[in-house]
């Protein structure tokens, strides 16, 4: 059985390979022309389909959507009971049918003209009646499906996503959509949070600071380091204004060489020290504070005030 199991496996993955094959063949006018009227479309890109149709769709709009086309999918039995309210002027609409036949099409059809809007076909069926309306066809024709009784979306399933990715990846290229405008598409995600996240939006600030004055004692920067955890006193004048900094690596440095916790904190302390700007990065935080191998810093204003902190374990929890 297992044999058997892992033919039909194969069998099925080669049978869609080999219709795949012929897809970088297709690109011609019609598509590059499909591609030029999205990129001047003014309004939103709408993707519909039915059945295995639709969820192809469902994906090839979200590709859009996040690869900077502005495009969102619409079910064409919703859109005839009132979806098509979402549709407006200027609007792109791309309509997914392997058999060109698929009868929602046929009533929308005539609603998305009197808009007007532009019509792209995704179809393996050139003399179809929706390829007949559309203004531009992107054929997804293939010889075979993967099923073996010639039923199922398979193989026309897989180029037609394909064939949706090349589309959103073109018009990605052509918008010289980069990795920052990426990041502002997928903000919760790893590279959203390494390439927004700035440092005074992760920053300790208020109470959890660890400052003392420049006329404390060591004793004193012992209690805030113990008080909020974070491996770093600020050292500043009565003004905020950073003097210095003492670290847990300072106060072990101070008593082995027989220094007391009652001294000056200016004894001890490492002058002005490395720091932060609210405006940068939080992932070129990371990487200086591995460079430097340290795992905090104060976070300083323009006027050099000490305005935050900032720990590694807080840019983890933030998600780099």
């Amino acid at each position: 059985m297992r044999e058997i199991l892992i033919e039909a496996a194969r069998e099925t993955l080669q049978t869609e390979i080999d219709q795949i094959v012929s897809l970088p063949d297709r690109l011609d006018n019609a598509f590059a022309d499909a591609c030029t009227m999205m990129l001047a479309c003014r309004g939103k890109v709408i993707v519909s389909g039915m059945g295995k149709s639709g969820h192809i769709g469902k994906k090839i709009a979200a590709t859009l959507a996040s690869t900077g086309t502005p495009a969102f999918y619409v079910h064409p039995a919703e859109a005839l009971h009132g979806d098509l309210g979402m549709i407006a002027t200027g609007d792109v609409v791309v309509l997914i049918s392997y058999s060109g036949h698929a009868a929602e099409f046929r009533r929308m059809i005539p609603l998305l003209r009197a808009l007007p809007v532009g019509i792209i076909a995704f179809t393996g069926n050139a003399d179809s009646p929706l390829a007949q309306e559309a203004d531009h066809v992107i054929n997804v024709e293939v010889s075979r499906e993967a099923c073996p009784l010639g039923l199922a979306p398979t193989s026309s399933a897989v180029c037609t996503l394909m064939m949706g990715d090349a589309m959103a990846i073109a018009l990605m290229r052509a918008r010289n959509f980069n990795e920052n405008d990426y990041a502002r598409t997928h903000p919760a995600g790893s590279l959203g949070a390494r390439l927004l996240c700035r440092v005074g939006d992760i920053m300790r600030n208020g109470e959890k600071i660890a400052q003392v004055q420049e006329d404390a004692l060591i004793s004193d920067a012992l209690f805030e380091l113990t008080r909020t955890g974070l491996g770093l006193v600020a050292v500043t004048d009565r003004d905020r204004r950073l003097r210095g900094v003492f670290s847990d690596g300072d106060l072990r440095r101070w008593l082995l060489k027989g220094g007391h916790i009652s001294a000056a904190i200016v004894d001890a302390m490492t002058p002005m020290g490395f720091s932060l700007s609210p405006s940068q990065l939080a992932s070129e935080a990371l990487a200086a504070f591995h460079e430097r191998k340290i795992s905090a810093a104060p976070v300083l204003s323009e006027d050099n005030r000490v305005v935050g902190a900032l720990a590694m374990h807080d840019i983890h929890d933030a998600g780099l």
